[in-house]
């Protein structure tokens, strides 16, 4: 795990608001639940490899740590971070005496995944340098840490439309109800079926909060106290989520 730092090393909404508006704001409580910094790891679960502000995770095909490293990869310095790897045809792939080989498909990661952590079980040397390479790029290289908020908010924006199509009453919802549906598929603590039931409840956001809470009561305790704040603070205002242009009007 590397989940300490300092402030200026931690996410901070007010800085990326003039470039992404709300949504900088929207992802900001699941950011302070990840831990918000942008040297964030851990490799000791089923995703083998995770980072970033957001901890981006290596184990899902075409999900958010292989868009990620895809950008990466076309930053200029990453030839001098990642010289074995480049993009080919929109995958990321390993550079070997026979030619490339591809690290990630449509239907699986493990490769790539075996490039970050070869092992659950023991943290290897190559673990230590992989790890150790995008800490210090993320540390030394504002394109990586713009990079990161691009994809992450990329990401949640994109997630949007989909919930929306799974949950029809978020047309008109306000931005917590929202921002917490997003955390709760962002983690995976719930299934499709649980999050509708919450819905239904008479304070849906009561409800959400309580989801995983006996195995989560960490991170939905700083959601409720990011939600307040921004509800405090006014940032939410009388913002309400509409479908049609995926965006809080």
């Amino acid at each position: 795990m590397n989940v300490s730092g300092t402030s200026a090393q931690k996410y901070d909404r007010a800085a990326f608001r003039p470039t992404y508006g709300f949504w900088a704001d929207f992802i900001h409580p699941t950011a302070m639940a990840e831990g918000a910094l942008y040297h964030t790891l851990n490799t000791y679960d089923r995703a083998r490899f995770t980072f970033t502000f957001l901890q981006y995770a290596a184990h899902v095909p075409n999900g958010d740590f292989v868009v990620f490293l895809r950008t990466l990869l076309q930053l200029p310095a990453a030839a001098e971070y990642f010289p074995d790897l480049k993009l080919e045809q929109g995958r990321i792939c390993k550079i070997d005496t026979g030619g490339l080989v591809p690290l990630e498909s449509s239907s699986s990661t493990d490769l790539l995944m075996d490039y970050f952590n070869p092992s659950p079980t023991e943290v290897e040397d190559t673990e230590v340098i992989q790890a150790a390479r995008l800490i210090h790029w993320a540390q030394n290289d504002v394109a990586h840490r713009d990079a990161q908020i691009k994809v992450g908010i990329d990401h949640f924006q994109s997630k949007m439309k989909t919930y929306a199509k799974w949950y029809p009453t978020l047309n008109g919802a306000p931005p917590e109800i929202c921002l917490m549906i997003a955390d709760i598929h962002h983690q995976g603590r719930a299934k499709v079926s649980t999050v509708l039931l919450a819905l239904q409840g008479a304070n849906p956001l009561i409800e959400l909060l309580k989801i995983g809470q006996s195995q989560y009561a960490e991170r939905i305790a700083t959601l409720n106290k990011e939600i307040k704040a921004l509800t405090a603070d006014g940032t939410f205002g009388s913002l309400k989520y509409d479908a049609a242009s995926n965006a809080f009007i």
